[in-house]
């Protein structure tokens, strides 16, 4: 079993800027592919970004791109996401999310399904 420990949520008001993280202390971290979900109350969980285990390839969700970033520290475990001009449509409980697996499609990327680890969430508030 892998642990994924989000932070950096928090309350703050619409134009503001929060960045989470996402640590986990699996050697194998670096073989692995990503994702950001998050979920508001009564709402279906979305997809919001993904990065593979390579930097270079990153996914991200239209109704954040331009404002929210993916990234990855490969030698410090972790994956961020700096989420600029935020919005109160963007409240939300956070999760990140891994997978193992390898050679992944984008469009799987986007999947719940395809992840195996999942951290406990960092709530996000956004007022107006």
């Amino acid at each position: 079993q892998v642990q994924l420990v989000e932070s950096g949520g928090g309350l703050v008001q619409a134009g503001g800027s929060l960045r989470l993280s996402c640590a986990t202390s699996d050697r194998t971290f670096s073989k692995y592919a990503m994702g950001w979900f998050r979920q508001a109350p009564e709402k279906e969980r979305e997809f919001v970004a993904a990065i593979t285990w390579t930097t270079g390839i990153s996914y991200h969700a239209d109704s954040v791109k331009g404002r929210f970033t993916i990234s990855r520290d490969n030698a410090k475990n972790t994956v961020y996401q700096q989420m600029s001009s935020l919005k109160p449509e963007d409240t939300a409980v956070y999760y990140c999310a891994a997978t193992k697996y390898g050679s992944i499609s984008s469009a799987s990327l986007r999947r719940t399904a395809t992840y195996e680890y999942w951290g406990q969430g960092t709530p996000v508030t956004v007022s107006s």
